[in-house]
């Protein structure tokens, strides 16, 4: 079983053009709650963030929610996102996921997020918040 804690507001995944700057306003002023993470590929560089900090350039995916193991993860754990991605695609319910050195992250549609919720508790997890 994993603790699995809702954070607050809605998420956007975002595409930048490969090679653009990452516009200061999107990462001054973060707060301990706020979570942006950020992926340089030769394709374009890709954003998730909180949806009042999408870049005005972007072409954006809004209306995700986001859910994070509490609790640092072992980074070589096997398991914890399948634990998650499992149900959640059993229900039909689409994911974005990205993870850090210290734990896992899994976005759900906003429209699906009560579905997906049920579908983690059902697998036997806790969502909290």
């Amino acid at each position: 079983m994993l603790d699995i804690a809702l954070l607050p507001g809605e998420y956007a995944v975002c595409r930048l053009a490969a090679g653009a700057a990452l516009p200061h306003e999107l990462t001054s002023g973060l707060g301990r709650a706020d979570v942006i993470t950020v992926s340089w590929t030769a394709d374009g560089i890709s954003v998730i963030c909180p949806t009042d900090r999408v870049p005005a350039q972007a072409v954006v995916e809004t209306a995700w929610r986001c859910l994070r193991v509490a609790g640092p993860a072992d980074v070589a754990g096997a398991g914890t996102l399948a634990a998650l991605v499992n149900p959640l695609t059993e229900a039909r319910v689409s994911v974005v996921t990205f993870s850090t050195f210290d734990t896992d992250y899994v976005l759900v549609p906003a429209v699906r997020l009560a579905e997906g919720t049920a579908a983690l508790e059902r697998a036997g997890h806790r969502v909290l918040g």
